[in-house]
């Protein structure tokens, strides 16, 4: 494992004062995007006495921040009211205010085009903001899961647009983010960091910063390398989710329980990760980073085959579950069309209020278009509202007993803890579960077909 070297000397005046400065706690950080990334690294860098700034171009996320009304289930409510209180953390719309930052932090999406290409628009524009206020002693960090080059090969022609020298009068790195909503175990704080910089110096400060909140920070040759690891961290979590998903159909034909196969499988202690099958992937990470990393494959000539084959075992599993709900109805005499179906769940994964890019919205769109009519429930997402390529809009309905006999299939997409899976089999007619989140539901059994 590469270790961090003390490069800077005392030669090097403006880099060993911003060190100083980061390492007495007075360096002011600013955050650009105060989402599900921005906002947990704000609070984590304001709970130790660093003053920091955070930018949003929503100016109602600003004002909720500026508040201490939390949005976010990974920040503890009581942390954002006391380093909101304490003047610790303030938010802003108006980017001029990066000229009073020594570090700024880009934290702000990247999604996909329509044609599946990497957007890195937000980046762009964010780094644009930064180059109008770009001053000898800051540090720039990019977090934003992005193709390997990336910070190179975009963030730094821009910035050397000021007439500054990287390395010498301003520093750049690469460090993304980890963040898993609703993990109850790893948060921002106790999840590894790596960190690449484009120069020694450069690494050498991001280090100096991530070590200030962050228990175990990784150095890396360079900011590419750094890219391609958070890309290969979801790659290869798509890839076998694939398989088993795959799996999931081989089985569904001959007649095994997929589920007990895992479990089975999972109990080896060497040898195996257990993934588990499901409706689909979502979340902003594994549906998204894999095509960054083929769209900049194309650029060498490469041609990434398994992970192009994997993401389409991923869309295809949609399919399969509308299929399954044709096949339970079909075995119950009704037909899709005009059957009333009430999804339970449409966050992409348990407890947590997220719903980007879910595999919900995929079949909730299909079964539409078959004929079914839709009504749902999630207790963390009140409202769809048409996003993206998504142009459903819905409402959460109350989990009742009339709800459940009413429909004529129950379809569970997302397995929350805080639904009570035998009541809604003994009150449903048909539910097909797509979670394994009747596994422990003793009667009425053949009411549910699982996938």
């Amino acid at each position: 494992m590469m270790t961090v070297k003390n490069v800077i000397t005392d030669k090097d005046v403006v880099a060993k004062a911003l060190k100083e400065k980061i390492q007495k706690h007075e360096a002011r950080i600013g955050v650009i995007g105060l989402g599900y990334v921005g906002l947990p690294l704000a609070v984590e860098k304001g709970k130790v006495g660093f003053p920091v700034v955070g930018f949003d171009i929503n100016p109602a996320r600003v004002a909720r921040v500026n508040a201490a009304d939390n949005y976010i289930g990974d920040v503890k409510d009581e942390d954002l009211k006391d380093v909101v209180k304490s003047g610790a953390l303030a938010a802003t719309t108006d980017f001029s205010r990066l000229a009073e930052c020594d570090v700024v932090i880009i934290c702000v999406p990247t999604p996909l085009t329509v044609t599946r290409d990497p957007d890195i628009s937000y980046i762009k524009a964010s780094t644009e903001s930064i180059v109008k206020y770009l001053h000898p002693g800051q540090l720039i960090t990019l977090e934003s899961t992005t193709y390997p080059g990336t910070t190179e090969e975009v963030i730094l022609p821009l910035l050397e647009k000021a007439g500054l020298k990287v390395g010498h009068d301003f520093f750049l790195a690469f460090s993304p983010e980890r963040v898993d909503p609703g993990n109850k175990r790893f948060s921002t704080k106790n999840t590894s960091k790596v960190v690449g910089g484009m120069t020694p110096i450069c690494l050498e400060i991001a280090y100096a910063l991530y070590i200030q909140t962050i228990t175990n920070v990784v150095p890396v040759s360079s900011p590419a390398a750094a890219e391609l690891t958070k890309v290969f961290e979801n790659t290869y979590r798509a890839v076998n989710i694939a398989m088993v998903n795959e799996l999931m159909m081989l089985c569904d034909r001959m007649g095994i329980d997929i589920w007990e196969v895992v479990e089975a499988a999972g109990t080896k202690p060497f040898g195996i990760q257990t993934f588990y099958p499901g409706p689909g992937v979502g979340g902003h990470c594994i549906p998204i980073d894999p095509f960054y990393l083929t769209w900049k494959a194309r650029e060498y000539d490469f041609h990434t085959r398994f992970i192009e084959l994997a993401g389409e075992v991923n869309v295809e599993v949609s399919y399969y579950v509308v299929n399954k709900v044709v096949r339970a109805l079909n075995s119950v005499n009704k037909s899709l069309k005009d059957a009333e179906i009430f999804v339970l769940g449409v966050a992409y994964k348990k407890d947590i209020d997220d719903m980007r890019e879910s595999p919900a919205l995929k079949i909730i769109e299909l079964l539409r278009k078959q004929g079914a009519n839709i009504t749902y429930h999630d207790p963390f997402i009140p409202i769809i509202e048409p996003h993206g390529g998504s142009t459903i809009h819905l409402e959460s309905i109350p989990l009742t007993d009339e709800v459940l006999a009413k429909a004529d299939g129950v379809l569970i997409l997302t397995d929350h803890s805080a639904v009570d899976y035998e009541r809604v089999v003994a009150k449903a007619k048909l539910v097909v579960d797509t979670r394994n989140a009747t596994k422990n539901v003793l009667e009425n059994r053949e009411k549910i077909v699982k996938i």
